[in-house]
């Protein structure tokens, strides 16, 4: 009586999963291959901005806060949105408007839609308008020192800018996001900033 072969139903089950395996990492490879996004993009947002004139306020650690300056400059034929900034000297940057409160005085408070810097178009960061707050400050910031900060756009590409620390004086807003960083802050126009304006 002739004995079964067992090693037959093993040798076709090893061949169906050794074909399985094999249209899995044809798959993983096809997918692999054609779909990875280049690291950066030509389109990106943040390769078509520079910032022109930029400078940050020279404060000491104990004041908390300071904003830096600038011009956004569009050199695409796209809009581009910036929507957050970050830097190592502060904890907390935010992107700031100024407007008029209820009493008549100014008032910054966070822009919540960032800034839109038109096709081939400029948006000026200016005292007393559109600026980036640095707040949460870890250390003095001195005239003759360099602040880098990195903007973040709407499609998620980032640039970096260093601004030089300048002295200024000007007028004064109110916060109004409230809390620790209430009451006023002095960032208005500048005295020895190259040319900048007063606003305040």
């Amino acid at each position: 009586m002739a004995r079964p072969h067992p090693a037959l139903p093993l040798a076709a089950a090893f061949l169906a999963a050794g074909a399985a395996l094999t249209g899995c990492g044809a798959g993983a490879a096809a997918g692999s291959g054609g779909g990875a996004a280049p690291e950066a993009s030509p389109s990106a947002q943040a390769a078509a901005i520079t910032v022109e004139d930029a400078w940050v306020k020279a404060v000491p650690a104990e004041d908390g806060m300071t904003a830096l300056f600038g011009v956004l400059v569009n050199d695409s034929g796209q809009e581009a949105r910036l929507v957050a900034a970050a830097t190592g000297v502060a904890g907390t940057v935010e992107l700031h408007e100024v407007v008029t409160g209820d009493d008549g005085n100014p008032v910054m408070r966070p822009k919540e839609d960032g800034f839109v810097i038109g096709a081939n178009g400029r948006h000026a960061l200016e005292p007393g308008a559109d600026h980036i707050m640095l707040m949460e400050l870890g250390e003095d910031l001195e005239p003759g020192q360099e602040v880098e900060v990195e903007l973040e756009f709407a499609d998620g590409s980032t640039t970096e800018v260093t601004a030089p620390v300048k002295d200024f004086a000007g007028g004064e807003e109110s916060y109004e996001g409230g809390g620790s960083h209430g009451g006023g802050h002095d960032h208005g126009g500048a005295e020895g900033a190259d040319g900048a304006e007063d606003h305040g």
